[in-house]
């Protein structure tokens, strides 16, 4: 399996074997990010957020689907600023910490070929009660693709474009108009 790692500049090196790409980072041992080449697994997310304290382990995994708009999807391939991404799942956990009282979180984002059917991205929270890790991963997904620097590239039967993030559009667009109330 190809592993993708960043270059000296940070932005991920398509189809070259090199050394995976893996960091681990918060306060406490109360988080773990990682943006990595290498297919995701549940089981180590959900290991890694369980704590004797929680009462539930919330979990997301956004899956490649088979069709886009009427077209048959081949794969993503996923692109990123590794540092950026890294850094902006930090603060993504940290800010989940502030807003819910959750026990532990987990992102991992996959970088590279990702098939029809395989996940590209999850999310695992614990807390005591279910209410706080359930909102914690919705909120987090949402904030995920709205903020973090990865970009996918969508494969069709009939071609590839490169896919805007419309969770990412709607934010600019929302600030946009703030400004614009602002300058009236």
């Amino acid at each position: 399996a190809f592993l993708y790692c960043a270059d000296v500049s940070g932005y991920v090196k398509h189809n070259h074997p090199i050394v995976q790409m893996t960091t681990e980072a918060g306060t406490s041992g109360r988080v773990f990010v990682e943006v990595i080449g290498d297919p995701l697994e549940i089981t180590k997310y959900t290991e890694w957020v369980a704590d004797p304290g929680a009462g539930a382990i919330s979990t997301f995994i956004g899956v490649t689907r088979n069709n886009f708009q009427g077209k048959d999807v081949l794969y993503l391939d996923y692109e990123a600023y590794v540092p950026m991404a890294v850094k902006k799942l930090q603060e993504l956990c940290d800010e989940v910490h502030s807003k819910w009282q959750v026990i532990k979180v987990a992102v991992a984002h996959r970088v590279g070929v990702v098939r029809v059917g395989e996940p590209s991205v999850m999310i695992a929270v614990s807390s005591a009660h279910r209410g706080a890790s359930l909102e914690a991963v919705h909120w987090a997904i949402d904030e995920l693709k709205a903020t973090v620097p990865i970009w996918k590239k969508e494969f069709f039967t009939d071609g590839s474009q490169w896919k805007e993030n419309e969770e990412s559009r709607r934010l600019l667009e929302q600030g946009r108009g703030k400004e614009q109330q602002q300058q009236q």
